[in-house]
């Protein structure tokens, strides 16, 4: 549903957002630790994240939460209205991979004229996000 919104009352909990596939590559880590201005060394440089002991520079939770955000409002479309986010982290996401979103519709608020996305963003270790968006639609 690409640049348009889905009316509430065609929302049913059930419905599964279009699974989207992000390559996990050194500029999306870097550019998005650089662009939300952590300069932690595991972001941006693979020497200083492997004395850290991991195998290459690894994605920082802004970007992930960035991906989170930009996954669900492309379904929700413009007109829709971010309320709320909430993530957890699970496995690293490092170069080379890539991470798998899927998401469905788990609760809607008559009230608010608002859905429940529940998400989860996987990659070749496992998951790598997990969390809950809710949105509200015209």
């Amino acid at each position: 549903m690409a640049n348009q919104t889905p009316r509430f009352e065609s929302v049913n909990v059930g419905d599964e957002l279009q699974p989207l596939s992000v390559p996990v590559t050194v500029p999306l880590i870097a550019g998005g630790a650089i662009a939300t201005r952590d300069y932690f060394p595991g972001h941006h440089d693979r020497d200083a994240a492997r004395a850290l002991g991991s195998p290459h520079i690894f994605m920082n939770i802004l970007t992930t939460n960035g991906l989170v955000q930009s996954f669900v409002e492309s379904w929700a479309g413009p007109e829709s209205r971010l309320m709320d986010l909430k993530i957890r982290l699970g496995a690293p996401n490092y170069p080379g991979d890539t991470m798998k979103f899927t998401a469905s519709v788990t609760e809607k608020n008559d009230a608010t004229r608002s859905v429940q996305v529940t998400l989860k963003g996987t990659n070749s270790m496992g998951s790598h996000v997990s969390g809950t968006v809710q949105v509200a639609l015209p």
